[in-house]
């Protein structure tokens, strides 16, 4: 899909600059509130005065009862610094846009210093600015696996961000070496990595409650935006195939998929080379058969643990053809092969 690629190629190229909208996270994160409490969350992918993961956290840190916020900065972000006149300890000492460093901010309390009854990111700029220490240079350039960036994370509790697609697999291999939970986003493509499938199948890692469409994220470059005209905004780029992944235990993972339709070997043709049924769409998985079946990789935002089992990702990357009527001479997309649970008995 051409504006994937467009985001692919910029991940690529390590020039992740794409900021998750704020409603987004307040969507998803609203179905978490109740691990926060008491818990270091770190954001190391964010430049805190453009990522809104960081104006998430600041702005609802008193109402989720957060014991610290901590947000990194890479430097080399055409963005970073670019809102430093408020930083101004920083700013004596490095130029902004032409000396960028990078640099983390700290916070384990945010006040309603201007007494109008509520904490907003002026009460934040006003901690970032009084506050000593509150924001301080790295040694390094802030990425997430350097030295000081690695003690950053043996501190958290939670990682919720937005890491760069072209390193996920290096980037949740790193959660699980330090044993963190995390809410972050990935593009779907990432299930069929097989390092990150063999935690899904495991039940160690799982799909959140999504993005209500396609995803539309912030820009500092202009990339093609291939979203309906309804739907396109300026500086912003909808992304379709965008995910969040978790491994905190969520409502959802635990609802049954209610199933209506009814198994035939007519409607439901087995595959050349396995035997296994080919169900299309997830909505059509017949509530009758409890036998292998191929379902679309997105039944992942369905998937519940007590009622299926996953067994397998194709393993044929030139994808498999089907010799039924409906299948025959189509390439398919990538399947996971799964399971019913007869719970029923």
């Amino acid at each position: 899909m051409a504006g994937n690629s467009d985001l692919c190629k910029a991940k690529q190229a390590k020039k992740d600059e794409f900021y998750t909208q704020l409603s987004d996270i307040e969507n998803e994160l609203r179905h978490y509130k109740n691990y926060f409490r008491d818990k270091t969350v770190l954001c190391n992918c964010d430049d805190p005065y453009e990522s809104n993961f960081f104006k998430y956290f600041a702005l609802n840190f008193n109402i989720l009862g957060l014991k610290k916020l901590i947000a990194t900065c890479y430097d080399p972000s055409p963005v970073a610094y670019s809102q430093l006149s408020m930083f101004p300890d920083i700013e004596e000492k490095h130029t902004p846009n032409t000396a960028r460093r990078a640099y983390k901010i700290e916070i384990t309390e945010v006040e309603d210093f201007n007494r109008d009854g509520t904490t907003d990111m002026v009460d934040v700029d006003h901690l970032l600015k009084n506050k000593r220490n509150a924001i301080t240079l790295l040694d390094g350039n802030g990425d997430f696996r350097s030295a000081e960036c690695v003690e950053l994370l043996k501190e958290a509790d939670i990682v919720v961000t937005n890491p760069p697609f072209s390193l996920f697999r290096e980037y949740v291999a790193q959660l699980f070496a330090y044993d963190k939970k995390f809410i972050i986003i990935g593009n779907q493509n990432a299930i069929t990595y097989k390092e990150i499938f063999r935690l899904i199948k495991a039940n160690k890692l799982w799909l959140g409650y999504g993005f209500s469409g396609n995803a539309g994220f912030f820009i500092n470059k202009h990339y093609v935006d291939y979203a309906k005209s309804g739907q396109h905004r300026e500086g912003m780029i909808r992304v379709s195939g965008v995910m969040w992944f978790t491994n905190l235990d969520i409502t959802k993972r635990h609802e049954d998929l209610i199933l209506y339709k009814k198994y035939t070997p007519e409607e439901y043709p087995k595959y050349d080379n396995y035997d296994v049924i080919e169900v299309s769409k997830t909505k059509n998985i017949p509530y009758n058969y409890f036998e292998k079946m191929g379902v679309p990789i997105t039944f992942l935002c369905y998937y519940n643990p007590n009622q299926f089992e996953i067994l397998a990702l194709d393993d044929d990357r030139v994808e498999w053809r089907g010799r039924g009527p409906e299948l025959q001479g189509k390439t398919l997309y990538r399947r996971i092969i799964v399971r019913r649970k007869n719970n029923e008995n």
